[in-house]
């Protein structure tokens, strides 16, 4: 082996004579480039540096072999270094990936479960099927993200074709038709049925609203509700046919809440005698009262409505024989005044009520409808989207999420009482009259007092007998 002379004042060069690589051995730096060779490799001696030769000891012999050694083996592309490290930088970016696409199908997981009407769009269909594509090829060997993918589509369409089947079935529905009543006629028909001929209980009465209204607002969903903050302008303007479709739920249940409200007006306009009708009203104010004291405000606000529509609220010697302390109470609850103050209180004693219940019948929590549209278009109206440094405005949408989440809490509950058929039939199903005729109802019943009654009720007659 031939040796060469060491610089003895390059600082690290080991002591003792360098061994040159043999000729017929190929050196690591002819497999490799320059760019891939330690410094140490390409680092050359200095310009007549040749003394010392014998200077070198057998120590600094073996030290400079195993350098070489050293050198050769971490320059070896097929040695266990390297492809420790490359298997570990791909372990730990799969790892990476399965992670993400994990997190992405749980994610799409509870928006299909959650908003699965957001999916209706081809458009949007056609992005999510191209997402849960991209996700499955970045775990391909674990069939796990696939087979969740799988159920989460098939759960989807379940869900999107049950909405499109109730939707279908509202559209057959008709609004219950309006009966004209007694025009100008001062007899009703002999055998009219009114409502004390089915119910006489005020609080199987308010049990059966109950149900009606559990019923009902069991078809609102999170994303019905969110369309109050999507299609915000639209809601006070005229809605085109694709605004309808998409609020068709809230506009059911509000549409209930007017036809209950003219319900009990037409069931206090129609009856020909005083005395009746002061039965009447008493009995619609404990109807009302047992509403409360479930925790039914939405029927309670229907019928107190229904008794201050004018036709109603006129009737003054009627009035004058209802014992309206009741009617009173009520009307202190439902007070607009301070934003439902009073109404606001009530809510939140039946909400902690709700939550500490130790019975089915606690739980039931049916606010007005009404308001809480209001609530939540005003939150989003009064409050922007962004704060003033370009950041999401998070605490107003955590308060709509909020509100959202405690409205679909009380929807979820089931109605305790017994169902009884032929009560809600009658609910549901009976003539109510237009504001034309409670007008004529209620003017046969008492007479116009002054002048300006008297030319409503001039008009009136005369427009009807026109029409007829």
């Amino acid at each position: 082996m031939l040796l060469a002379s060491a610089p003895p004042s390059v600082p690290g060069w080991p002591c003792g004579p360098l061994r040159l690589p043999d000729p017929a051995v190929p050196s690591p730096a002819s497999r490799f480039p320059a760019s891939r060779v330690p410094p140490l490799q390409r680092r050359r001696p200095a310009a007549g540096a040749g003394a010392g030769v014998g200077a070198c000891s057998s120590r600094g012999q073996r030290n400079c072999r195993s350098l070489d050694a050293a050198a050769r083996m971490l320059l070896e592309p097929q040695h266990p270094s390297w492809l420790w490290r490359a298997e570990a930088a791909a372990h730990l970016e799969q790892a990476k990936l399965k992670s993400f696409s994990a997190k992405i199908v749980q994610l799409l997981k509870e928006w299909t479960e959650a908003f699965p009407y957001d999916f209706q769009d081809e458009k949007a269909m056609a992005e999510l099927k191209a997402i849960t594509h991209r996700v499955t090829q970045c775990d391909e060997e674990n069939g796990t993200v696939k087979k969740a993918i799988a159920q989460m589509t098939q759960s989807l369409l379940l869900s999107l074709a049950a909405r499109s089947q109730l939707q279908e079935l509202r559209e057959k529905l008709r609004p219950p038709a309006v009966d004209k009543g007694p025009i100008l006629k001062t007899k009703p028909p002999a055998a009219q049925k009114d409502i004390l001929g089915v119910c006489c209980d005020p609080l199987v009465l308010a049990q059966q609203l109950t149900h009606i209204e559990l019923d009902r607002v069991s078809s609102i969903y999170p994303e019905d509700l969110m369309q109050i903050v999507s299609h915000m302008d639209s809601l006070d303007n005229h809605r085109c046919r694709g605004d309808l479709t998409k609020t068709y739920s809230l506009e059911a249940y509000d549409n209930w809440f007017n036809c209950l409200s003219m319900l009990v007006a037409t069931e206090v306009c129609r009856v020909v005698k005083k005395k009746h009708r002061t039965r009447m009203l008493e009995f619609f104010i404990d109807v009302a009262r047992e509403c409360f004291n479930i925790g039914n405000f939405n029927s309670m606000m229907a019928i107190i409505s229904g008794m201050n529509l004018s036709p109603v609220a006129r009737l003054k010697k009627t009035w004058s024989k209802v014992k309206t302390a009741k009617f009173d109470v009520l009307e202190h609850h439902m007070d607009p005044s301070s934003n439902f103050c009073n109404y606001r209180t009530a809510l939140q004693g039946a909400t902690q009520r709700s939550q500490m219940a130790n019975s089915s019948r606690e739980k039931i929590v049916i606010p007005v409808f009404n308001l809480f549209v209001k609530d939540i278009y005003f939150l989003h109206k009064i409050h922007t989207n962004h704060l003033p440094n370009g950041h999401i405005n998070f605490k107003k949408f955590w308060e709509i999420s909020r509100q959202i989440h405690e409205f679909m809490t009380w929807t979820q509950v089931e109605c305790p009482f017994e169902k009884d058929k032929k009560i809600q039939s009658y609910l549901l199903t009976a003539p109510i009259y237009s504001e034309e005729a409670l007008f004529v109802a209620s003017f046969e019943s008492e007479g116009p007092e002054n002048h300006m009654e008297k030319d409503s009720w001039k008009t009136l007659r005369t427009t009807l007998l026109n029409r007829a």
